[in-house]
């Protein structure tokens, strides 16, 4: 029999039993669409979850403390062992932000350095790092390790507000004038500017140190702002009011204060905590260090070889994991409770298929008679099975997407407080706690919906077609 004929076959039973089948694909549509639409709840709270992370830190950033609780001693977190994190897979970049801890100076623009501000917002970094560490320019572009701009002068980066640290110094420290703050208006409402525009007015760092005969040493040096951050809490404060120049350059000031003040580098001192109590330590190189991973998944892999060398780290990604498993968690409970519905028609698929054998056991025994192939009669019956199936998975998906276009529009409601009760508010909160979806179904989703329901729609129809393969012709004839 042609696979055409066997179609037909099909498709004019079940239009002739219209009720039973169309019942039968009642029950595939409510168990696809609601094991779609909690699939789809796990996966818009996850992206929710997942913005909600990115917004509170970059999700492929590892922060390194040169400390180890328990330990009872930590490797210096120096540059070969940075050298080490460099060579990792995964790892896209590394950077110190490096502040030495005796390094005294101010930054003064203006005429006659009146305007000032310190340096305790100032760091050094890996020039070759900030852009790959995701950082936002606003204007500018980044130093590089090679950038030079002749004799003292230091290419450097700032926040972008940076320009409100200044002070006027000839104003006393009791005047509302001696600095003027972000988002400051005058009379008119209009935005008060800051005393000093950093791209165009001169800047200069000026190391001092007094003596204890009350001498004052000096040694100045122009800062030439090349680039401009986007303030970014999220990836670090010196984007928003700091200021970031390169490691090199932060080292070379820290030699020229140590020689202008006569002193040794001060130990960059590392503390331990071994059985409850706190060790301080030998010079352990940085205090921190950040490393940046390619992907996010890829990030408890490095943090593990890390802590292994007997460091802390600090990443979004327990944090990340936990939230997963506790997602993963609620999708099971829920998953498990549509899917007792996709049971049910299961049964209720095999139950149809299995009535209509008994109602046409006399057409089963003329194919067989007339030498139909018991394969073309099991296939028959699992194609019409299949159909219920792939039906139902097809309704159940348009389903699907109503209820979750209804779900997505009753949460933009909720959160924009149009008369939506905070009880409803509360019910759906932690689904869309970002603002975002509370549904989403990707074509993945679609697809694996359309082939489970099928699938369960033959699997639910191989017992019936094996039964009806089994029927004696003759007796099948004789039946009335």
């Amino acid at each position: 029999m042609k696979i055409s004929d066997l179609l037909r076959l099909s498709t004019d039973n079940l239009r002739r039993r219209k009720g039973r089948t169309a019942l039968t694909i009642i029950g595939v549509v409510v168990g696809t669409c609601a094991i779609v639409v909690m699939i789809s709840l796990g996966i818009a709270t996850n992206v929710n979850n997942e913005a909600m992370l990115a917004s509170w830190g970059d999700l492929t950033q590892i922060q390194i403390y040169n400390y180890a609780y328990g330990a009872t001693e930590t490797p210096a977190l120096n540059d070969e062992m940075l050298n080490q994190i460099r060579s990792l897979d995964h790892v896209v970049a590394v950077t110190p932000y490096y502040q030495p801890n005796d390094l005294n100076g101010t930054i003064l623009s203006g005429k006659n350095g009146r305007y000032e501000t310190g340096v305790w917002q100032c760091y050094g970094a890996d020039p070759d790092a900030l852009e790959k560490m995701g950082f936002d320019l606003a204007d500018g572009t980044f130093f590089t390790s090679d950038m030079s701009l002749g004799k003292n002068k230091i290419p450097v980066m700032v926040g972008e507000n940076f320009a409100y640290n200044f002070e006027d110094t000839r104003k006393s420290y009791n005047s509302g004038k001696r600095q003027i703050y972000q988002g400051q208006t005058d009379a008119n409402g209009n935005l008060v500017q800051p005393f000093v525009d950093v791209n165009k007015d001169k800047m200069t760092l000026r190391l001092s140190y007094t003596d204890n005969n009350g001498k004052e040493k000096t040694q100045d040096y122009d800062l030439v702002v090349v680039g401009t951050f986007v303030s970014d809490y999220s990836k670090h404060y010196f984007t928003d009011s700091g200021m970031v120049m390169r490691l090199s350059d932060m080292k070379m000031l820290e030699e020229a204060y140590q020689k202008l003040s006569g002193t040794k580098k001060r130990q960059s001192q590392s503390y331990v905590i071994s059985n409850g109590v706190m060790m301080q330590e030998k010079d352990n190189g940085y205090q921190e260090v950040y490393v940046k991973v390619d992907e996010v998944d890829n990030v408890s892999d490095v943090e593990s070889w890390i802590k292994d060398q007997g460091y802390e780290t600090y990443s979004m990604t327990q944090i990340r994991e936990d939230m997963q498993a506790q997602v993963a968690k609620s999708q099971m409970i829920l998953g498990g409770t549509a899917a007792v519905a996709l049971l049910v028609a299961a049964l209720n698929i095999a139950n149809t298929m299995t009535m209509a054998i008994y109602e046409r056991t006399k057409e089963i025994g003329v194919m067989k008679v007339l030498g139909c192939e018991l394969n073309n009669i099991r296939t028959m019956f699992l194609f019409e099975a299949g159909a219920i199936g792939l039906l139902g998975g097809i309704v159940g998906v348009a389903f699907s997407y109503l209820l979750s276009f209804i779900l997505n529009n009753v949460s933009s409601m909720m959160m924009s407080g149009d008369g939506m009760s905070s009880g409803m508010l509360d019910a759906f909160g932690s689904l869309g706690a970002s603002g975002g979806q509370i549904s989403i179904i990707p074509l993945w989703l679609v697809l694996a919906a359309l082939a489970f329901s099928t699938l369960v729609g033959l699997v639910s129809g191989v017992v019936p077609a094996n039964r009806a393969v089994k029927i004696s012709a003759l007796e099948a004839i004789r039946r009335e």
